[in-house]
């Protein structure tokens, strides 16, 4: 176990540049899954990690070892080794047990707050009174696209058309647990925190795909989410787990979408399958460390109850 358990919470300093580099890489759609599917399991396997290693330095303990009827010590870590580390460890899970359940009552809070501004469902839009221009897509039961007067304002019908097409992608593709998801484990691994800014772009070019489609004209879609980018200058008040079309690196967007030539070239492809290689490895390697480390406690565990021999 002392070799497999530092696996799974060294892997995500490893594998989070790379991942950076997936949204340029792949295609929108299959980069959001894969990215928030990494966030995930990596933030599932150095919990887990964490979380061995709090129990092997708590069975030491007479207390715990007299629960788990242990009749000699148990050799998963080493003795100068096993008391720091749990202490450590257990602080840790303890911590990122309060930050998971802050986060999640404050985007729960947010989102509350958002709803009842707009009062009771009457439809898929919602019309704020606000000059300050401004839309994004609100998830719920059922999601909402908000947007205020002074953002209907600053566009043309057409324009309008494709910024509702591209808030209604977010929506139908559940896209606010995508985000919510890198949210979470970036409070669980701080190498998992860079993932969320490639993972909202991966979205949000997903949404932009999808608008574009929707109204059939890519320069319209570009115009479009520019137009509402240069409204939007000043940040508006909304909740941080809602995607908006008018955030983040547009001019990059834009570029992609007047962009006719084939979505990958051959050295692109190559490139996009070596960094989906290397995380779905980095993926496999933390899950099989920790499944290894647990293995490996249970069998200590085994060996301290004087089972071996049975």
């Amino acid at each position: 176990m002392i070799f497999w358990v530092w696996i799974p919470l060294i892997v995500p300093f490893l594998a989070a540049p790379a991942a950076r580099r997936l949204a340029d890489a792949l295609p929108p759609r299959p980069a959001g899954w894969l990215l928030a599917a990494t966030a995930t399991g990596l933030a599932a396997c150095s919990t887990a990690a964490l979380g061995l290693i709090a129990l092997a330095g708590a069975l030491r303990l007479p207390f715990f070892a007299s629960l788990g009827k242990l009749t000699a010590p148990l050799d998963a870590l080493p003795a100068w080794l096993a008391f720091p580390a749990a202490v450590t460890a257990a602080g840790l899970v303890a911590l990122t047990a309060a930050s998971l359940v802050r986060a999640a009552r404050r985007h729960l809070a947010e989102l509350g707050a958002a709803r009842a501004q707009l009062g009771p469902a009457t439809g898929e839009l919602a019309v704020l009174r606000d000059r300050n221009p401004d839309a994004y897509a609100l998830p719920g039961r059922p999601g909402r696209i908000v947007v205020t007067t002074g953002m209907l304002g600053a566009l043309g019908p057409a324009e309008r058309e494709a910024l509702f097409a591209h808030e209604r992608a977010h929506l139908l593709g559940r896209h606010h647990l995508f985000l919510a998801a890198a949210e979470l484990a970036g409070h669980c691994h701080p190498a998992l925190r860079s993932l969320r800014a490639p993972l909202a772009f991966a979205l949000e070019r997903s949404a932009d795909e999808y608008a574009a489609s929707a109204v059939g004209d890519r320069r319209l879609a570009a115009r479009a989410i520019g137009r509402a980018a240069l409204a939007s200058r000043v940040a508006a008040p909304r909740p941080r787990a809602v995607l908006a079309a008018a955030v983040g690196p547009v001019p990059r967007r834009v570029a992609a979408l007047l962009d006719r030539r084939p979505v990958a070239g051959k050295a692109r492809a190559r490139g996009a399958r070596l960094i989906g290689t290397v995380l779905l490895g980095c993926l496999c390697v933390s899950a099989a460390s920790a499944i290894e480390a647990a293995a490996d406690l249970h069998g200590g565990i085994e060996t301290a109850q004087g089972e071996t021999g049975r």
